[in-house]
């Protein structure tokens, strides 16, 4: 529905998405870690958020993630599909709304993925199709999902 013009934000929805980070490699740069915990705060006044980094990408790391067969499984790949902020909190709110109980975002480091972590993606995100160092990649991925929750509530943040 609109009002004058406007599009009236959806009701936010009583299902709480659980999300989890899945990093490659450490946020090491203390400004950039600041800023990734700030959206990360931010992000848990709508739900759950979880982070995990890690150092060894070993198969026996690998499996100690524990993915739920069940849990949509995004890669972020420069080859990935492009949304917009809007697209985006939309999808996360179709997710939201479909029953989704876990969203993991695979997100690498300079070297990419192994194998192992991108079997398990169900679908492929570009954050931009700009180069960037991986580190600010993890705070433009929290900005954005802290952003769709602030879209679907009808905050005046993305404004």
């Amino acid at each position: 529905m609109s009002e004058k013009g406007r599009q009236v934000p959806a009701a936010v929805s009583s299902h709480i998405v659980k999300i989890r980070l899945i990093m490659l490699g450490k946020t090491r740069r203390q400004e950039t870690r600041a800023l990734l915990d700030n959206y990360v705060a931010r992000i848990r006044h709508y739900g759950e958020i979880q982070i995990s980094e890690l150092r060894d990408v070993s198969p026996a790391a690998l499996r100690k993630l524990k993915l739920d067969s069940s849990a949509a499984v995004v890669l972020l790949d420069a080859a990935g599909t492009q949304l917009t902020s809007q697209q985006f909190a939309r999808w996360l709110g179709d997710l939201r709304d479909r029953g989704t109980r876990e969203l993991v975002f695979l997100c690498g480091d300079a070297e990419g993925f192994p194998d192992e972590l991108r079997t398990h993606a169900k679908q492929r995100i570009s954050l931009s199709t700009l180069t960037m160092p991986h580190e600010f990649s993890r705070v433009v991925l929290a900005e954005q999902i802290y952003r769709a929750f602030a879209i679907m509530a009808g905050h005046p943040y993305p404004k």
